[in-house]
């Protein structure tokens, strides 16, 4: 059968503009402009410094450009409500994190978007592990000295964080639970103000990133008792792991990926799967990722990051609740 030119452009106007996308991303046009990047967060501190380096390694594998759009907001809800609502043609992708995906669901009564529907997971990239540090008057010198002080003093230790359901608050709840003690939670806004009243000796301890307390342990300002991975952190190699002191259980990180608005063609997917597995292997990702405290998660591909974050969701909801954090 003879197939007319004419025939053949109405074929493709039926197809819609999701076929059109198909087709282009089918014939290898994709990515044939800058791939906007939506970060929930303001451009500071250790997410900014990962994103950055990340974007222009993707840039390269891609061959194109990938612009960071920075829209903080609503504990990252905002941007990520942006993301989820963009168009799936490839061009827009976010940056989800345990907070955005896994957290949210507990702490808002109507989250705009559906962690697991909402979105296509194409890669994880990092985890960043908590370091619990003391102040260095405190009695306690290791992890379990302050176990030990903790029971014979309910109530007594007290702790700082970024706010109520922040990483920094979910992370001591999972500590104490698991370690058996009370602890007396003081939240503050951010965790700038809270590490200044730690160092000034206002605080007894708290959890936060290697990214932020390393100086100030390098400092003496700052003791450390453990991180909270399963396997030793570079940039604080000499620091125990709740693994090593028997607290597996209070394993916890900030983790973070990239996702693709669901609906995004199968042939953009793949594409993008392939230069994210590439880009997130290259050598100076990974000494960058570990002088700052993080790991980049390699073993986390398309399939298996979905699957984390369907089992990450009920963990976290679990932490929530013991944590007394209201939904609002």
């Amino acid at each position: 059968m003879r197939i007319t030119r004419r025939a053949l452009g109405l074929g493709l106007a039926a197809l819609g503009p999701m076929g059109g996308l198909r087709g282009a991303a089918a014939q290898g046009g994709y990515p044939s402009r800058p791939i906007t990047w939506i970060v929930p967060f303001t451009p500071a501190g250790i997410t900014d410094v990962n994103s950055r380096l990340f974007a222009r390694k993707l840039g390269g594998a891609l061959g194109q450009t990938v612009i960071i759009d920075n829209r903080p907001g609503a504990g990252g809800t905002l941007g990520t409500e942006m993301g989820a609502r963009a168009a799936p043609d490839g061009y827009t992708m976010i940056y989800g994190t345990q907070g955005t995906l896994a957290t949210a669901p507990a702490l808002f009564r109507r989250l705009p978007y559906d962690p697991l529907r909402s979105f296509i997971p194409i890669q994880a990239m990092f985890e960043t592990p908590n370091v619990l540090v003391v102040h260095p008057s405190r009695p306690y010198r290791t992890a379990q000295e302050l176990i030990a002080y903790a029971k014979a003093n309910p109530g007594k230790v007290n702790f700082g964080s970024a706010g109520v359901g922040t990483g920094t608050h979910l992370a001591a709840v999972l500590f104490q639970t698991v370690a058996g003690i009370e602890m007396t939670h003081v939240p503050y806004p951010g965790s700038g103000p809270a590490l200044t009243d730690l160092i000034a000796g206002t605080l007894d301890i708290m959890f936060d990133y290697a990214v932020a307390t390393r100086d100030h342990i390098e400092g003496n300002r700052l003791r450390p008792l453990l991180v909270t991975a399963k396997e030793a952190v570079p940039a604080l190699a000499e620091v125990p792991t709740v693994v090593e002191i028997g607290l597996a259980d209070a394993t916890s990180a900030a983790w973070s990926g990239i996702l693709l608005p669901a609906g995004s063609p199968p042939e953009v997917v793949e594409k993008l799967a392939d230069a994210t597995a590439t880009a997130i292997r290259d050598p100076e990702i990974r000494r960058v990722a570990e002088a700052n405290g993080s790991r980049p998660m390699v073993e986390l591909n398309r399939d298996r990051f979905a699957r984390f974050i369907e089992a990450e969701i009920p963990r976290w909801t679990s932490i929530v609740r013991r944590s007394g954090a209201q939904p609002s």
